[in-house]
């Protein structure tokens, strides 16, 4: 038996396995995409010789500070907007109860006139 002959052929159909897991695998992820956020990669690396700069916490915490500042600054801006269309009231006073019992009578009095003139026109 030739060995070298062996070796060549399963090499030839380990490559084949390695096509069709390949083309498998490929077939999974491109028919169902991922939904969501991507997984995290590692970060890049820094170029030799430079190195990442980190931010110190006093610096953090002036940048948050300021932060929740602006952000209250926005809020406040908004709010007496809101508060002040709302509370805005018309010109009129109060009606007293007085005015709407007058209002009430003077309205049922015109009610049973138009009803005394409809019933004129009907018997015509």
């Amino acid at each position: 038996m030739d060995f070298t002959k062996i070796v060549a052929e399963l090499k030839a159909e380990l490559a084949q396995l390695d096509n069709a897991i390949a083309a498998l695998g490929g077939l999974g992820v491109a028919s169902h995409p991922r939904r969501g956020r991507p997984p995290k990669t590692k970060q890049a690396a820094p170029a030799l010789g430079k190195k990442r700069r980190r931010m110190n916490a006093a610096a953090r915490a002036r940048i948050g500070a300021a932060k929740r500042a602006w952000w209250a600054k926005q809020k406040g801006k908004a709010a007496p907007k809101k508060a002040a269309s709302s509370a805005k009231k018309s010109g009129r006073r109060p009606m007293t109860p007085a005015m709407k019992k007058k209002l009430s009578r003077l309205m049922k009095a015109r009610w049973a006139q138009r009803k005394k003139a409809g019933e004129k026109a009907l018997h015509l």
